[in-house]
């Protein structure tokens, strides 16, 4: 495990493999468990590096860092600090747009981006996270965990065909505070990346999966609208967690996207 400290707290992280770096960013209530398998599978040929955002996992809790503006600083910091010049990014959903962001705000820090089930507009949202963004709902849903967690039970092989799903969400969910709960899906919820997609001229991959019912699974096309030289891979059997519903297809398309030396598709 390592950590490094910031003035917003402290930032977890793990790292695996060597070569070129790769960050890996995790989604809304999730953690760097979520590319465990990904990070076996990459640190074979990269150097890859998952975060955990303040407010989730192992990072730091105490400072009300938890909007997605502050994930986008929260990623120039750590390659500040780790003398990461350059890198691609990839993110799931929430790290998805994060992903985005920094590559409209820090073009320089940059090579490559790829996003898994990211929404480009916050009413992309599935209708209950959307209503996770108001605060007496979150503290509501917050107060009465145990009803969370069923629904995710109960709900889990919908989510994902992954049959560890729900003991790795449960685990995620135990880390998270009101505060990251509530700000960082409000801020998402709000989110609307359409206006400045255009300013991406590095490589680009959008990967969706048709299953999808956590984003609308169209969210491919506002990217592609953005991005026209952007690569979309979709997935028919798979829903929101492609890394988990298919990985040794997304492992290959993912491999075979960092690997590309050409400057689009």
């Amino acid at each position: 495990m390592s950590s490094i400290t910031t003035d917003q707290g402290i930032l977890h992280y793990e790292v695996y493999g060597r070569g070129r770096p790769v960050i890996l960013l995790h989604g809304w209530l999730g953690s760097w468990g979520i590319w465990q398998h990904t990070m076996a599978f990459l640190g074979q040929y990269y150097r890859t590096y998952a975060l955990d955002f303040w407010g989730f996992g192992e990072s730091g809790k105490k400072q009300p860092t938890f909007v997605v503006q502050d994930f986008v600083g929260m990623v120039d910091q750590f390659m500040e600090r780790l003398g990461i010049i350059r890198a691609p990014l990839v993110g799931h959903s929430m790290g998805g747009s994060v992903s985005l962001s920094v590559t409209i705000q820090y073009p320089e820090r940059v090579s490559k981006v790829v996003v898994i089930g990211s929404p480009i507009l916050g009413s992309s949202l599935a209708f209950l996270l959307k209503l996770a963004g108001y605060n007496w709902i979150a503290s509501l849903v917050f107060n009465f965990m145990w009803a969370l967690r069923f629904g995710l039970r109960v709900a889990g092989p919908i989510i994902s065909k992954d049959p560890h799903f729900y003991e790795m969400m449960e685990r995620d969910i135990s880390r998270t505070t009101l505060e990251s709960f509530f700000l960082s899906i409000s801020s998402l919820r709000k989110t609307d990346l359409r206006p400045d997609l255009h300013q991406i001229i590095i490589p680009t991959m959008g990967m969706y999966g048709d299953k999808d019912v956590i984003v609308d699974p169209k969210q491919w096309q506002p990217l592609e609208d953005g991005v026209p030289h952007a690569r979309i891979e979709r997935f028919k059997k798979a829903g929101h967690f492609i890394m988990l519903d298919e990985p040794d297809t997304f492992q290959a398309v993912l491999k075979d996207f960092l690997d590309d030396p050409a400057p689009t598709k």
